[in-house]
């Protein structure tokens, strides 16, 4: 039988199990509330009994997200491009980047080496590994003095 997210009761049991599994945002919790068939008029109310009360956070739904997609092999480019989609303020995302104190040359070197290992022969080669870097989120800049053999100095 289906949960029945019917009163305000019910709705903050149902965020508070999802919060219980891993950190959420406030849109993200919103819209996984509302496809369980919680009413509009009862997440936002839950929601935000949970932020005063420090259950659901925001600061640290960003930290949690960072730390696992750089630790994934992602770049700041698509960290910052996949938390936007998910309707965090861009202010907070940057923030979040700048103080997350990842060192992004060593993780794009981490994970050029792990995938590639040896600088591109030719210009194809070049192109291949600079576009899955690229898609890894690193800026271009940074991928091209990887790839021509450059320090990050």
């Amino acid at each position: 039988m289906p949960l029945v997210l019917d009163s305000p009761a019910a709705v903050r049991r149902a965020a508070m199990d999802l919060l219980a599994r891993r950190e959420h945002g406030r849109v993200e919790l919103s819209r996984k509330l509302r496809l369980r068939g919680a009413p509009s008029e009862l997440i936002d109310p839950a929601l935000d009994r949970l932020a005063d009360e420090g259950l659901l956070s925001e600061a640290r739904y960003l930290e949690s997200f960072v730390r696992m997609r750089a630790n994934a092999g992602y770049g700041p480019l698509r960290i910052r491009e996949e938390l936007a989609q998910r309707g965090l303020a861009r202010e907070a995302i940057e923030q979040t980047l700048r103080d997350s104190g990842f060192d992004w040359n060593a993780q794009l070197y981490e994970v050029w080496l792990r995938k590639f290992g040896e600088l591109p022969g030719d210009q194809r080669e070049r192109a291949r590994q600079g576009r899955f870097l690229s898609y890894r989120g690193y800026p271009l800049d940074m991928i091209g003095r990887l790839l021509r053999g450059g320090s990050f100095d």
